[in-house]
Protein backbone atom coordinates (compact mmCIF):
# COMPACT_ATOMS: atom_id res chain seq x y z
CA UNK A 1 0.00 0.00 0.00
CA UNK A 2 1.15 3.91 -0.63
CA UNK A 3 2.87 5.01 2.23
CA UNK A 4 3.54 8.60 3.61
CA UNK A 5 5.86 10.10 6.13
CA UNK A 6 4.74 13.43 8.02
CA UNK A 7 6.96 14.64 10.55
CA UNK A 8 5.81 16.97 13.49
CA UNK A 9 2.74 14.75 13.44
CA UNK A 10 1.81 14.84 16.70
CA UNK A 11 -0.63 17.96 16.91
CA UNK A 12 -2.01 20.98 14.31
CA UNK A 13 -1.82 20.77 10.56
CA UNK A 14 0.56 17.21 10.70
CA UNK A 15 -2.32 15.42 13.01
CA UNK A 16 -5.09 16.31 10.85
CA UNK A 17 -2.87 15.72 7.39
CA UNK A 18 -2.28 12.20 9.04
CA UNK A 19 -6.20 11.96 9.32
CA UNK A 20 -6.80 12.70 6.26
CA UNK A 21 -4.25 11.26 4.01
CA UNK A 22 -5.27 7.92 6.26
CA UNK A 23 -9.01 8.60 4.93
CA UNK A 24 -7.82 8.61 1.21
CA UNK A 25 -6.23 5.21 1.66
CA UNK A 26 -2.33 6.18 2.53
CA UNK A 27 -0.59 3.93 5.21
CA UNK A 28 1.42 6.59 7.40
CA UNK A 29 4.91 7.05 9.21
CA UNK A 30 3.95 9.12 11.62
CA UNK A 31 7.17 11.02 13.77
CA UNK A 32 7.50 13.88 16.40
CA UNK A 33 8.91 14.17 20.11
CA UNK A 34 5.46 13.75 21.67
CA UNK A 35 5.58 10.10 21.50
CA UNK A 36 2.19 9.72 23.36
CA UNK A 37 0.18 11.29 21.11
CA UNK A 38 1.22 9.93 18.48
CA UNK A 39 -0.23 6.89 19.61
CA UNK A 40 -3.32 8.46 20.25
CA UNK A 41 -3.43 9.63 16.79
CA UNK A 42 -2.11 5.93 15.51
CA UNK A 43 -4.97 4.52 17.57
CA UNK A 44 -7.72 7.20 16.57
CA UNK A 45 -6.59 6.75 12.73
CA UNK A 46 -6.33 3.01 13.08
CA UNK A 47 -10.05 2.14 14.37
CA UNK A 48 -11.60 5.15 12.13
CA UNK A 49 -9.87 3.88 8.55
CA UNK A 50 -7.94 0.49 9.31
CA UNK A 51 -5.14 1.81 7.50
CA UNK A 52 -1.29 0.55 9.23
CA UNK A 53 0.38 3.10 10.96
CA UNK A 54 3.89 3.08 12.46
CA UNK A 55 4.88 6.18 15.22
CA UNK A 56 8.47 6.79 15.93
CA UNK A 57 9.76 9.29 18.66
CA UNK A 58 11.58 12.04 17.25
CA UNK A 59 13.43 14.95 17.83
CA UNK A 60 14.51 16.94 14.46
CA UNK A 61 17.10 18.39 15.63
CA UNK A 62 18.74 15.71 16.57
CA UNK A 63 20.45 14.27 12.98
CA UNK A 64 21.58 10.84 13.84
CA UNK A 65 18.08 10.51 15.06
CA UNK A 66 16.53 11.82 11.61
CA UNK A 67 18.61 9.14 9.51
CA UNK A 68 17.69 6.45 11.73
CA UNK A 69 14.33 7.13 11.84
CA UNK A 70 13.39 7.21 8.24
CA UNK A 71 15.29 4.25 7.34
CA UNK A 72 13.40 2.95 10.50
CA UNK A 73 10.52 3.09 8.54
CA UNK A 74 11.57 2.31 5.20
CA UNK A 75 12.52 -1.19 6.97
CA UNK A 76 9.27 -1.59 8.31
CA UNK A 77 7.04 -0.31 4.99
CA UNK A 78 9.61 -1.81 2.62
CA UNK A 79 9.16 1.52 0.34
CA UNK A 80 8.60 4.76 1.03
CA UNK A 81 6.26 7.10 -1.65
CA UNK A 82 6.26 10.25 0.08
CA UNK A 83 8.04 12.20 2.60
CA UNK A 84 6.12 15.31 4.16
CA UNK A 85 8.66 17.75 5.75
CA UNK A 86 6.18 19.52 8.08
CA UNK A 87 8.01 19.61 11.86
CA UNK A 88 7.83 23.25 12.57
CA UNK A 89 8.61 26.10 15.10
CA UNK A 90 6.97 29.30 15.13
CA UNK A 91 9.08 30.91 18.18
CA UNK A 92 10.58 34.67 17.27
CA UNK A 93 11.69 38.09 18.23
CA UNK A 94 12.18 41.30 16.45
CA UNK A 95 16.35 40.80 15.44
CA UNK A 96 18.83 42.51 18.11
CA UNK A 97 15.95 42.70 20.48
CA UNK A 98 17.88 40.25 23.16
CA UNK A 99 16.04 37.03 21.80
CA UNK A 100 18.76 35.41 19.60
CA UNK A 101 17.63 31.76 21.14
CA UNK A 102 14.34 32.40 20.09
CA UNK A 103 15.30 32.92 16.61
CA UNK A 104 18.10 30.56 16.83
CA UNK A 105 15.69 27.72 18.23
CA UNK A 106 13.16 28.72 15.12
CA UNK A 107 16.30 28.61 12.13
CA UNK A 108 17.52 25.13 13.43
CA UNK A 109 14.04 22.97 13.82
CA UNK A 110 12.76 24.79 10.58
CA UNK A 111 15.59 25.04 8.22
CA UNK A 112 18.42 23.12 9.38
CA UNK A 113 16.77 19.77 10.67
CA UNK A 114 14.24 20.47 7.53
CA UNK A 115 17.68 19.99 5.34
CA UNK A 116 18.45 16.74 7.84
CA UNK A 117 14.83 15.66 6.72
CA UNK A 118 15.41 16.69 3.35
CA UNK A 119 18.69 14.90 3.24
CA UNK A 120 17.24 11.29 4.61
CA UNK A 121 14.24 11.28 2.28
CA UNK A 122 16.25 11.71 -0.69
CA UNK A 123 18.64 9.37 0.23
CA UNK A 124 16.06 6.28 0.04
CA UNK A 125 14.16 8.18 -3.07
CA UNK A 126 17.38 8.03 -4.72
CA UNK A 127 17.74 4.45 -3.85
CA UNK A 128 14.06 3.51 -5.10
CA UNK A 129 14.75 5.79 -7.48
CA UNK A 130 10.95 7.22 -7.26
CA UNK A 131 9.28 9.01 -4.22
CA UNK A 132 7.48 12.38 -3.63
CA UNK A 133 9.21 15.23 -1.40
CA UNK A 134 6.34 17.67 -0.03
CA UNK A 135 8.12 20.51 1.83
CA UNK A 136 5.51 22.63 3.73
CA UNK A 137 6.47 26.14 3.52
CA UNK A 138 4.62 29.48 4.56
CA UNK A 139 2.56 31.93 2.68
CA UNK A 140 5.09 34.59 4.97
CA UNK A 141 7.86 33.38 2.64
CA UNK A 142 6.66 35.43 -0.12
CA UNK A 143 8.49 38.56 1.49
CA UNK A 144 10.35 39.27 4.04
CA UNK A 145 8.30 40.03 7.25
CA UNK A 146 8.37 42.05 10.16
CA UNK A 147 9.10 41.68 14.29
CA UNK A 148 8.69 38.32 15.64
CA UNK A 149 8.19 36.52 11.97
CA UNK A 150 11.37 38.24 10.54
CA UNK A 151 13.19 34.50 11.34
CA UNK A 152 10.15 32.35 10.49
CA UNK A 153 9.72 33.44 7.16
CA UNK A 154 13.47 33.63 6.49
CA UNK A 155 13.34 30.00 7.35
CA UNK A 156 10.05 29.11 5.26
CA UNK A 157 11.44 31.03 2.08
CA UNK A 158 14.54 28.97 2.49
CA UNK A 159 12.93 24.79 2.51
CA UNK A 160 11.25 26.50 -0.29
CA UNK A 161 14.81 27.12 -2.01
CA UNK A 162 16.02 23.77 -1.17
CA UNK A 163 13.36 21.84 -2.59
CA UNK A 164 13.25 24.49 -5.61
CA UNK A 165 17.11 23.50 -5.99
CA UNK A 166 16.00 19.27 -5.56
CA UNK A 167 13.59 20.09 -8.64
CA UNK A 168 15.73 22.01 -10.88
CA UNK A 169 18.45 18.82 -10.76
CA UNK A 170 15.27 15.94 -11.07
CA UNK A 171 14.84 17.74 -14.11
CA UNK A 172 18.22 16.52 -15.50
CA UNK A 173 17.81 13.29 -13.61
CA UNK A 174 15.31 11.47 -16.34
CA UNK A 175 15.52 8.01 -14.91
CA UNK A 176 14.56 9.49 -11.04
CA UNK A 177 11.14 9.48 -10.58
CA UNK A 178 10.88 12.28 -7.98
CA UNK A 179 9.11 14.93 -7.62
CA UNK A 180 9.13 17.85 -5.29
CA UNK A 181 6.12 20.08 -3.71
CA UNK A 182 6.05 22.60 -2.18
CA UNK A 183 3.02 24.24 -0.16
CA UNK A 184 2.56 27.07 1.31
CA UNK A 185 -0.46 27.27 3.92
CA UNK A 186 -2.21 30.65 4.50
CA UNK A 187 -3.66 31.15 8.23
CA UNK A 188 -4.51 28.12 9.72
CA UNK A 189 -6.07 27.41 12.69
CA UNK A 190 -3.56 25.38 15.00
CA UNK A 191 -1.27 24.83 17.99
CA UNK A 192 1.30 27.07 16.64
CA UNK A 193 -1.03 30.37 16.16
CA UNK A 194 -3.90 29.29 18.59
CA UNK A 195 -3.14 32.30 21.02
CA UNK A 196 -2.10 34.73 18.51
CA UNK A 197 -4.99 37.74 17.55
CA UNK A 198 -5.81 40.01 14.79
CA UNK A 199 -4.72 37.10 12.28
CA UNK A 200 -6.51 37.93 8.31
CA UNK A 201 -8.21 35.23 6.46
CA UNK A 202 -7.63 32.71 8.88
CA UNK A 203 -9.47 29.20 8.25
CA UNK A 204 -10.46 26.31 10.48
CA UNK A 205 -8.06 23.34 11.01
CA UNK A 206 -10.08 20.77 8.80
CA UNK A 207 -10.94 23.08 5.59
CA UNK A 208 -7.00 23.93 5.34
CA UNK A 209 -5.95 20.83 6.11
CA UNK A 210 -8.31 19.91 3.12
CA UNK A 211 -6.37 22.19 0.72
CA UNK A 212 -3.02 21.26 1.65
CA UNK A 213 -3.90 17.59 1.64
CA UNK A 214 -5.82 18.38 -2.25
CA UNK A 215 -2.27 19.95 -3.44
CA UNK A 216 -0.01 17.67 -2.42
CA UNK A 217 -2.45 14.77 -3.72
CA UNK A 218 -1.94 16.66 -6.96
CA UNK A 219 1.51 16.84 -6.66
CA UNK A 220 1.72 20.14 -7.19
CA UNK A 221 5.25 21.89 -7.36
CA UNK A 222 3.75 24.94 -5.53
CA UNK A 223 0.39 26.04 -3.74
CA UNK A 224 -0.77 28.23 -2.50
CA UNK A 225 -3.72 27.12 0.36
CA UNK A 226 -6.35 27.51 0.52
CA UNK A 227 -6.32 28.88 -2.96
CA UNK A 228 -8.66 31.76 -1.53
CA UNK A 229 -7.58 34.17 -0.97
CA UNK A 230 -3.80 33.23 -0.98
CA UNK A 231 -3.26 32.63 -4.35
CA UNK A 232 -3.99 36.49 -5.33
CA UNK A 233 -3.04 37.47 -1.86
CA UNK A 234 0.54 35.47 -2.56
CA UNK A 235 1.04 36.99 -5.90
CA UNK A 236 0.32 40.32 -4.92
CA UNK A 237 2.89 40.20 -2.14
CA UNK A 238 5.55 38.79 -4.15
CA UNK A 239 5.30 42.29 -6.29
CA UNK A 240 3.96 45.13 -3.94
CA UNK A 241 5.90 47.39 -2.25
CA UNK A 242 6.85 46.72 1.31
CA UNK A 243 5.14 49.56 2.78
CA UNK A 244 2.11 48.16 0.80
CA UNK A 245 2.70 44.59 1.91
CA UNK A 246 2.53 45.55 5.79
CA UNK A 247 -0.67 46.37 5.68
CA UNK A 248 -1.61 43.03 4.39
CA UNK A 249 0.19 41.20 6.71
Amino acid sequence: MPTTIITGASSGLGAEMARQLAARGWDLGLAARRLDRLEELRDEIVERTGRRVEVRALDVTDDDAVFETFRSFREAFGTIDRVVVNAGLGKGAPLGTGRYDANRQTAMVNFVAALAQTEAAMEIFRDQRRGHLVMISSVSAMRGMRKTVTTYAATKAGVAALAEGIRNEMLGEPDLDIRVSVIYPGYIRSEMNERVSHTPFIVDTVPGVAAMVDAIEKEKAHALVPPWPWVPVGKAMRHLPLPVVRKIM
